[in-house]
């Protein structure tokens, strides 16, 4: 596999060269789709910046520090530490899509504690444990699909919200949760290398990252002048702090009171936010956390939008529509479960995002499903939508397995330092791919919703 950047290059050209042959646009026409979309993910992409250094930030604090120094010596061989990171991994992300950074910095902070771990393969069960995502709290297509007046509904292709007792609550996506959270471990267990020969992460440590020998406290009291004034004062006033600390604390806690479990990309980052004020104390050591926490996501902020023109060529010269149109010719009420878990694989290599894959293929996938049921009550026919666009979700997380895009994430905190790369990685994750690929096949074709 080439590196990330060179993967989003490649598919670019792909894309177009599709949208030519299939679709019968003009190369002038693909060059400004892709132009036009270049730019439609700089908020997703100042989202994921901020999920990864807020995060980081907190596990920059003492005392997670501590609490990974409580737990390690706990783990005491590889093979624990790659079963627990998946475990815990796989629970982090049905809380929230952006709680795979402290899965990140767990990982990596065993791997400097426990002895003989494979640093690539744990990287990869890091990237894998991800996979939960959209069985939980933060799955973008079902909360879509539960949002008053929503795009579908406006398009006329939705009477009304479909609510999450038919997509996250189903009994189709409870046993899809116990599949990955309890046969994910058990897989990797399986899988994972029998040595660690030149592979972890002491050999593969470079003098390229950036290295702290001082804490965070210590650099901020070097940071001080000799002599006392009111700008040091502030500067570490904890209670300064403390009152943007209450002020935020108070906001999440009428968020939730008003609006339930409503777990999204914005919140989340304030609550990290909020929860890094709070435990690094005062506004110098905060800063410098953040400091440290943003010294290698670069990858994120030049290879977005290129996967944003991608998705605009998708988007733009209508290929995403042909897609959703064939998967619609070619499904019948019994396969078309099989058909939305294949497209939203497939799509997913051009667009890596949920959302934003739906919105593309979803009135095709919607449209066929009422001629498909018609005549069916509206309580079936929801229970149709409903499986068919948790199908999406699920082979939009699955393909992750085949494609680097959300390595990103994770990479600017294991990687850091590290003489890594993608191909270095993913690998360790063709056979979950095609073993997960053929079990959740079968789950979303025949498991009651």
């Amino acid at each position: 596999m080439p590196s990330a950047f060179v993967f989003a290059m490649l598919l670019t050209i792909a894309t177009g060269i599709l949208a030519w042959i299939w679709v019968g646009t003009s190369p002038m026409q693909i060059v400004e789709s892709w132009y036009m979309g270049f730019f439609d993910l700089l908020g997703f992409a100042m989202q994921i910046v901020l999920i990864i250094i807020t995060g980081f930030s907190i596990a920059l604090s003492p005392i997670v520090s501590r609490g990974i120094d409580a737990l390690a010596p706990r783990i005491k061989t590889p093979t624990q530490v790659y079963v627990v990171v998946v475990f815990i991994g796989m629970l982090l992300s049905l809380i929230s899509f952006g709680w795979i950074v402290i899965t990140a910095v767990l990982a990596r902070e065993l791997s400097l504690r426990v002895n003989g771990i494979h640093y690539p393969f744990l990287i990869a069960c890091v990237y894998f444990s991800f996979n939960s995502w959209v069985m939980g709290l933060s799955s973008s297509i079902p909360l879509l699909l539960n949002s008053e007046n929503n795009f579908l509904i406006e398009a006329e292709l939705l009477s009304s919200v479909i609510p999450t007792s038919t997509t996250i609550q189903s009994s189709l996506n409870f046993a899809m949760c116990i599949l990955m959270v309890v046969g994910g471990p058990v897989l990797m267990f399986i899988l994972r290398p029998k040595t660690a020969k030149s592979r972890t992460l002491k050999d593969l440590h470079t003098t390229d990252g950036i290295s702290h020998n001082t804490t965070i406290e210590e650099e901020a009291i070097s940071l001080k002048l000799p002599f006392k004034t009111w700008s040091d004062k502030m500067n570490n006033s904890v209670i300064l702090q403390l009152v943007i600390v209450l002020m935020g604390g108070s906001y999440v806690l009428y968020h939730f009171a008003t609006r339930g479990m409503d777990f999204n990309f914005n919140i989340m980052i304030f609550i990290f936010i909020i929860i890094g004020l709070l435990l690094h104390r005062t506004p110098v050591r905060y800063a410098i956390s953040m400091q440290r926490s943003s010294s290698n996501i670069s990858g994120i902020l030049f290879q977005y939008p290129f996967y944003a023109g991608i998705m605009g060529i998708m988007l733009y010269t209508g290929l995403g529509d042909r897609i959703g149109d064939l998967m619609a010719s070619l499904a019948t009420v019994n396969s078309y479960p099989l058909y939305a878990y294949v497209t939203g694989a497939i799509v997913n290599f051009a667009i890596p995002s949920a959302g934003g894959e739906f919105a593309v293929i979803g009135p095709s996938l919607i449209g066929a499903l009422r001629n498909l049921g018609e005549g069916l009550s509206p309580m079936e026919m929801n229970q149709m939508i409903a499986r068919a666009s948790m199908s999406v979700a699920y082979g939009e997380s699955l393909s992750n397995m085949l494609q680097p895009f959300y390595l990103l994430i994770i990479m600017p905190i294991m990687g850091s330092g590290v003489k890594l790369q993608a191909r270095d990685i993913m690998g360790y994750l063709l056979i979950p791919f095609l073993v997960l690929f053929a079990i959740q096949s079968l789950f979303v074709i025949y498991w009651p919703i």
